[in-house]
């Protein structure tokens, strides 16, 4: 056999073996969960993710069934980002797909000029959930809201994090959500949004909505790499464990070192008592020797709760940082320009990601949605996010001495 037949027949093998791998590649599947990241504009902080708004829009775009958002309020403003996105809604559901929107009805008034667009519609239902008057397990009136901010494209694809429905959200607060590509953790968010879509429905007939688990706080599957978590402990369909008693959990698992971003952080209730499960399981992780580097916004500056923030920062190994963005070029906006992504970073190996605030009210009455991932990569991704706005200019060491002014932010 000649040396040139002896080559092609090389080449042919290698060519052989890489047309075998184009499939391969081709086929590759986008990652189970995706970190999404809002960066504040006219700030020095980089864009290292994708950002929501293209994603949100590109997500109903692709609906083919149907659309499920629940959320805290609706806010659009003309010439904004959340235009694309209420765009491609609009187009899915005069498509076909069938679109069901519930908002909470504390922020109705926010929510109403938005309401109002979707109303004509075809094949769009909307329900406003008054969730303060739903019965708990005790029977009492817990005060709560719908604070989650998710969704879930035709039972398949789901949302969840910081970023509110809002235009600001997309633009101008800082926030992290987690996109998830996962059939059975999307079916159990869209469980949870049956939930309170019958509460609402039952509470529009004046009938009670009674709480699914009266007497048993349901336990997270930690067995999987990544599982949901929500509050309140008996509002939870099968499967989804409790973020209250989870996010204790990771916290008391910690030990080495704690990153946790939040905007606000008060071990107090709505009625200013004591709230003591986050406050306890962090003095208690810094005690045997954890590292924890706590951020929280400039809106943490309100009485009572700085004070418990200031005592909390003079644990020996809790360092406690107060962001503070700079204003828009354009100029003053209400309710923005804040540090709103809520998520902690476990011994760099974990990631917890959710709607919730680290205040009483949250995560034992009012409705919240949590995703815990046990990933390097997303973990270390979440990290550099943190590690960017903790080494950023507009972070500074708390004082824990200062009397800190109130800030503006209506």
């Amino acid at each position: 056999m000649s040396i040139a037949l002896i080559r092609w027949s090389w080449l042919q093998i290698v060519a052989t073996c890489l047309l075998g791998w184009l499939p391969a590649i081709a086929a590759a599947e986008p990652p189970r969960f995706e970190l999404i990241y809002t960066q504040p504009a006219d700030t020095e902080l980089a864009q290292p993710l994708r950002a929501p708004a293209p994603l949100w829009a590109a997500a109903f775009e692709g609906a083919s069934q149907s659309i499920a958002i629940e959320q805290f309020y609706l806010a659009e403003q003309t010439g904004e980002a959340l235009d694309a996105v209420l765009a491609a809604l609009e187009k899915a559901a005069r498509r076909g797909v069938a679109v069901r929107v519930l908002v909470d009805s504390k922020m109705k008034k926010q929510s109403q000029p938005t309401l109002d667009r979707l109303a004509p519609w075809p094949n769009t239902e909307v329900r406003v959930l008054d969730w303060s008057k739903l019965p708990t397990a005790n029977s009492r009136l817990p005060g709560g809201i719908i604070h989650a901010k998710f969704w879930i494209v035709d039972g398949k694809l789901g949302y969840l994090g910081s970023q509110n429905f809002d235009w600001r959200s997309l633009s101008h607060i800082h926030e992290l959500g987690v996109l998830i590509r996962d059939n059975a953790l999307s079916a159990q968010l869209l469980a949870i949004f049956e939930l309170d879509w019958s509460a609402a429905g039952l509470q529009a007939k004046g009938q009670p909505a009674p709480p699914t688990q009266p007497s048993v706080r349901q336990m997270a599957d930690r067995s999987q790499s990544g599982y949901l978590v929500a509050s309140p402990p008996e509002r939870l369909p099968a499967q989804v464990g409790c973020s209250e008693d989870e996010l204790v959990h990771l916290i008391g698992q910690a030990t080495k070192r704690l990153q946790i971003q939040v905007m606000k952080y008060e071990p107090l209730d709505h009625h200013k008592h004591y709230y003591a499960p986050i406050e306890q399981a962090l003095r208690s992780a810094a005690a045997r020797g954890v590292q924890i580097e706590l951020l929280v916004s400039a809106w943490n500056s309100d009485a009572p709760g700085i004070r418990w923030l200031q005592s909390l920062s003079l644990v020996p190994g809790i360092a406690v940082k107060m962001a503070t963005l700079p204003q828009a070029k354009r100029g003053y906006i209400a309710f923005a320009r804040v540090i709103h992504s809520k998520y902690m970073v476990v011994d760099d190996a974990v990631l917890w990601i959710g709607t919730s605030n680290w205040q009483g009210g949250y995560l034992d009455e009012s409705r919240n949605v949590e995703l815990v991932v046990r990933s390097a990569e997303l973990s270390a991704q979440a990290s550099a996010l943190h590690a960017q706005l903790w080494a950023s200019p507009y972070s500074k060491p708390l004082d824990p001495v200062r009397a800190y002014p109130r800030v503006k932010r209506d």
